[in-house]
C-alpha cells in the first residue's frame, strides 16, 4: 500500500472530492439532499468550519472547506458525514451496489468509497481555480449547459454576492490541467 500523507494545516482551506461506491448515481435524489443539509448543520455545530464551497452531482462531490486556527482534522468531519448518511439512507431504493465480505470486514457500507480526495489550498489563484472547477463540473459531466442551472451548487449564491456573473460558464472554460479529481 502506498505510503500516502495527508497535508495537514491547521485552519487550512481544502478542496475535497468524495465519491459513491461503485458511482451510483443516488446524491442528487431530494432524500438525499435533505439529508446531507442536516448532516452537514450537525457536525458543524460539533466540529465547526466553514463551506466555502459545494456542489452534489449523482455520484460524486466537491467542496472547498476552511476549518478552524488550530484545527486541522478533516478526516474526523468526513468521517462523520459518511457514517451518519450512510446510516440515514439505508432505506434507499435507488442503491443497487452489493456488499462485498471485504467491504463488511472492514464494517464499511455501500454508500461511499473507502476514501476521499483532499488538496490542500496554496494561494488566492489556487482557490479561485478549484472554486471555478467546483462551479463548473456539472457543465463538464454534461447535467447542463451553463452552471446557473445547476441547483445543487453554491454557483447560486456566489452570483448573489458578485463573485460570479450569471452568465459565467456559458461559453465554455478551459480547466486547468490538475485541479480536481474524479
Amino acid at each position: 500500500m502506498p505510503n500516502y500523507r495527508r497535508a495537514r494545516t491547521p485552519g487550512g482551506t481544502y478542496f475535497f472530492t468524495v465519491v459513491t461506491y461503485q458511482r451510483q448515481p443516488i446524491l442528487c435524489v431530494e432524500q438525499s439532499i435533505a439529508t446531507m443539509d442536516n448532516i452537514l448543520e450537525d457536525v458543524i455545530e460539533s466540529y465547526p468550519f466553514e463551506v466555502n464551497a459545494w456542489v452534489t452531482l449523482p455520484d460524486h462531490i466537491h467542496c472547498l472547506w476552511t476549518l478552524p486556527e488550530g484545527d486541522s482534522d478533516y478526516s474526523i468531519r468526513w468521517a462523520l458525514i459518511k457514517k451518519e448518511f450512510t446510516k440515514r439512507m439505508k432505506g434507499l431504493s435507488q442503491i443497487k451496489a452489493v456488499q462485498t465480505p471485504a467491504r463488511e470486514r472492514r464494517r464499511e457500507g455501500i454508500i461511499w468509497q473507502r476514501r476521499f480526495w483532499e488538496h490542500q489550498i496554496k494561494d488566492e489563484d489556487d482557490y479561485k481555480a478549484h472554486m471555478d472547477y467546483i462551479h463548473y463540473n456539472p457543465v463538464k459531466h454534461g447535467l447542463v449547459k451553463n452552471p446557473i442551472d445547476w441547483q445543487h451548487s453554491s454557483f447560486r449564491e456566489y452570483v448573489n454576492i458578485e463573485w460570479y456573473d450569471e452568465g459565467w460558464g456559458c461559453e465554455g472554460l478551459a480547466l486547468m490541467d490538475g485541479v480536481g479529481h474524479e
